[in-house]
Formats: structure tokens, C-alpha cells, sequence
């Protein structure tokens, strides 16, 4: 009898203490661990992260970060750390949340325009994935990728095409440089290459006037036809004449660094900069700036017309006048220096 009470007395002891370890296992593993009130939330994992650090980003998203360190370490992913963004759920239990931030690395759409240097693209890209701006203008400027691709640092923003992108948020500079470089590649099809060939220029030509004549005008409509008068001045041997190198040309000089040139004067004409096609003939060695995409097309699909000058278009703000000679263009001219006189822009 004495024995059979010590047998019932260890079997008890046993069930206790599997119950007591059951509900350990629940707690840790199967209770939902949330603390936050939308329906998802997301955390950022850096590539040289420490479980510290991941921890320390949770926190504020659980009601028990001790439940979830507990199973991290049972789960070996303390040592295990991977690198991306990733979705937390409301509800999720420390099982979920470990299997999400272990293999479920979720994409993002990266986007950018409109940038006017290496440095700016750097710092827009830099704003949306893990690579810090060193690290990109680095990889935008590395001399051997730029000759073993046929670019220059000038021409070099041509190679990145503003649109939005998916990637992950650990993307590396490199890795999103040579991305970039597959999309140009991708852009640049036997198509696209024809149409440049009988414009009688080359893609990264195609690409430095494009962003000429987006600068000229942001109005798609009227692109083509800006672009058919500078490939006109270009088939007749004219300099471009372009305000837009002027423009870039003086703010090169740190006279005009901080400061918005609203209009152009004789005093910029005479900027001895090869970005002067008042002074050189020709496209300038690079890009001014970020061409859109609807400017690279215009320039690929120019009109054919006979207009070798165009003038903003007083009455219509945005747009411009064409003009087949010089006495037409002098005179649209002279209209838009007016409202310029009359707003009292000067410079």
C-alpha cells in the first residue's frame, strides 16, 4: 500500500509538472503576442543586425518581449539573424513572428524622378533601401563598371530610368546599380536602337538631349516637336542653343550655387563651359538632369517638321511657339521677354 501511494504520488507530480511545462510551451509559443492596434506593422532588419537590435525593434510591437527571446533562442534564431522588411500581423504568436522574420523577406517599390545629379539619385534611393548614399555614389562612380559598360560619370545618370521598381530594402548599392543597369539594357531593344540609329545618335545621345528637351518642357504633347527643332539644328550643324545647359553651366559655379535662374541673359551665354551649346556645337559630353520617360520617347519618335526655334508661350503658360525663321522666333520672343518684363523677372 505504502508503495502504491508513492507510485499515484510520483504519476501526480509527473502530470503536474507535464501540464505546468504544456502551459509553458502554450505561453511561449502559442498565446498571440501583439501589443499594437492596426492590422500589421513592419520592422526593418539591418544586414550586420544583432538579435539585440532586432529585439530592441519588436519591443514596442509585444506584450512579452522575454516570452519572444525565450522561443528565439529555443528556435536557434538568435544566431540565425536575416536581414529585410518584414510584416508583423495582429495576433501573430512568437512562432509566427520568428517564421516571418526568418524567411519571409518582403519586397518594396522603390521609385525615383526627376533627380539632377549622381548625388541627388544617391540620397532619393538612399531615403527608400538600407545602401547609404556613400555607398551608392561610390558604386555610380566606380571607373571600371562605367568602362566595361561604355559610360562616363558625366553620361552616367542615363543609365537609371525613373520608374518604380520592386527589390528588397537590403539591396545593396551595388546590387542595385547593377539592377538599374539590367533595366537599361532591358530598355534599350533592338527597337529602341533602330529608332536611334536612323535619329543618327547613340543611346546615351539619345539620352543627354532627351533631358534637354524635358527640361524644356515638362508637356508631353509638345516634346516631340521640341525635340524634331534640336535634331534639326543638330542635322544643319547649328549649336542647340539650348537655355537649359546655360542654366546647368552656371550653376556649376559657385556664384550661382543656392540660386534659381529664372532668366537667361548674354552674361550666361558667355559661361565658357562645355555645357554651352551657345558657345559649342553639338550635345553637351553628359545629362543635365533626369529625363522622364515620355522625353526619352519624344526624342526617339521626334517630329518631322522644319521649326529651328521655339519660344515660350506668354498666353499659355507651359507651352511654346514655334517658328521657321528667325524674324517668326524673334518676335515670339520679344511677346514672352514682355511678360517677363511685366512680372518683373529680370534675372
Amino acid at each position: 500500500m505504502y508503495f502504491k501511494k508513492i507510485a499515484i504520488a510520483i504519476v501526480l507530480i509527473g502530470l503536474i509538472g507535464a501540464g505546468i511545462f504544456s502551459y509553458y510551451i502554450y505561453s511561449v509559443m502559442l498565446v498571440p503576442n501583439t501589443s499594437f492596434n492596426s492590422k500589421e506593422a513592419y520592422i526593418f532588419v539591418g544586414s550586420n543586425a544583432t538579435f539585440e537590435e532586432v529585439r530592441s525593434d519588436l519591443e514596442p510591437l509585444l506584450k512579452n518581449s522575454n516570452t519572444f527571446e525565450t522561443l528565439a533562442k529555443q528556435k536557434k534564431y538568435v544566431n540565425n539573424i536575416k536581414a529585410g522588411r518584414f510584416r508583423i500581423t495582429k495576433g501573430m504568436t512568437n512562432n509566427d513572428i520568428i517564421n516571418s522574420i526568418r524567411s519571409r523577406n518582403l519586397p518594396i517599390k522603390l521609385a525615383f524622378n526627376n533627380q539632377h545629379s549622381l548625388p541627388d539619385l544617391a540620397a532619393r534611393i538612399s531615403s527608400q533601401i538600407e545602401a547609404d548614399s556613400t555607398a551608392l555614389i561610390t558604386a555610380f562612380t566606380d571607373k571600371n563598371f562605367l568602362e566595361s559598360n561604355k559610360f562616363t560619370e558625366a553620361n552616367a545618370l542615363g543609365m537609371y530610368l525613373p520608374n518604380s521598381y520592386e527589390l528588397f530594402w537590403n539591396t545593396s548599392a551595388i546590387t542595385f546599380r547593377n539592377r538599374m543597369l539590367k533595366e537599361y539594357n532591358r530598355f534599350w531593344n533592338a527597337f529602341r536602337l533602330e529608332k536611334a540609329k536612323s535619329a543618327g545618335l547613340m543611346p546615351h545621345q539619345i539620352m543627354a538631349l532627351a533631358a534637354i528637351v524635358h527640361e524644356e518642357s515638362k508637356q508631353a504633347a509638345e516634346q516631340p516637336r521640341i525635340a524634331g527643332v534640336y535634331i534639326n539644328r543638330l542635322n544643319n550643324q547649328w549649336p542647340l542653343q539650348a537655355d537649359p545647359t546655360l542654366k546647368y553651366a552656371a550653376y556649376q559655379l559657385p556664384k550661382y550655387k543656392n540660386t534659381i535662374i529664372k532668366r537667361v541673359l548674354n552674361k550666361h551665354k558667355s559661361i565658357n563651359s562645355p555645357y554651352n551649346t551657345y558657345m559649342y556645337k553639338g550635345l553637351p559630353p553628359g545629362l543635365i538632369a533626369m529625363p522622364d520617360l515620355t522625353a526619352i520617347e519624344a526624342v526617339l519618335n521626334y517630329e518631322r517638321h522644319s521649326y529651328f526655334y521655339f519660344a515660350a508661350d506668354a498666353k499659355n503658360p507651359g507651352f511654346h511657339q514655334f517658328a521657321k525663321t528667325l524674324s517668326g522666333h524673334n518676335r515670339n520672343a520679344r511677346n514672352y521677354q514682355a511678360y517677363l518684363n511685366l512680372h518683373g523677372i529680370r534675372e
